[in-house]
């Protein structure tokens, strides 16, 4: 049965042209069945270099992340600190209420107590209100013998669901390994892991942490977990669109 949504698809991306050439509600129910959805060429080549090269400017980041230093994996990343780049603030406003819709299915399924605003400055303001102040959208790079552990990213009582990843790197050609990985961890079943394939400019949007999976006794909560195998060779960025501040 297609998936019913409380808010029209057309009236959210009515105003956001670059991404209305996307078939949404194919994309939303791919992502409510399987908890991910990629979007090819979500950013064109020229700004996934830009936005690499910016990894050397540290005064555009608030901070910077050894993955060796904490157990995370290898390799690091730097938070962006406010005011965010311009493609970057960009993507996370005009995502968020295209997104909002799936987001606010997944609570009730869930029996969450709270659903999500219309618009992205509305639930910032929420995080802010609880403490969460810090942004969050990152770079991260790695080279050679670098990979990014299984992890959720969590940094607070506010959680809004979905999150995206950008490649900024062409595979095999300016590294080699490092593919994006998902797990899902299901009630009484053992985990499944799956490879999502992206080239440059690539984006794949996914969940969080839970998301609801109906079974026959009603839906139940799949944890999901996304980390990169092992860069064998070459350096590779990425960009992370998380769309809560931090605590």
């Amino acid at each position: 049965m297609p998936l019913q949504l409380a808010m029209p698809v057309d009236e959210a991306i009515a105003t956001v042209s670059p991404l209305a050439r996307y078939d949404w509600p194919a994309l939303l129910q791919q992502l409510d069945e399987r908890g991910f959805a990629v979007f090819p060429g979500i950013l064109d080549h020229f700004s996934c270099d830009a936005l690499a090269t910016l990894y050397t400017h540290e005064t555009a980041f608030r901070s910077q992340v050894i993955m060796a230093r904490h157990g995370f994996g290898q390799g690091e990343y730097r938070y962006f600190s406010y005011p965010l780049p311009a493609i970057v603030q960009q993507l996370r406003q005009q995502l968020y209420p295209l997104l909002v819709p799936l987001a606010n299915h997944w609570a009730t399924r869930l029996r969450l107590p709270q659903l999500f605003p219309a618009e992205h400055h509305q639930f910032i303001r929420q995080c802010h209100q609880a403490g969460q102040c810090r942004p969050t959208p990152l770079l991260l790079r790695y080279g050679q013998g670098d990979y990014n552990c299984l992890h959720q990213d969590l940094y607070g009582e506010q959680v809004f669901p979905l999150q995206l990843a950008v490649l900024l790197s062409e595979p095999e050609e300016d590294f080699q390994g490092g593919e994006f990985v998902l797990t899902e961890q299901r009630p009484r079943m053992q985990s499944r892991a799956q490879v999502v394939r992206l080239n440059k400019g690539d984006g794949v949007v996914f969940a969080v942490s839970a998301r609801p999976v109906k079974g026959s006794r009603g839906d139940y909560r799949v944890l999901q977990r996304h980390g990169v195998s092992e860069v064998t060779a070459g350096r590779r960025f990425t960009l992370g669109i998380i769309f809560h501040d931090a605590a």
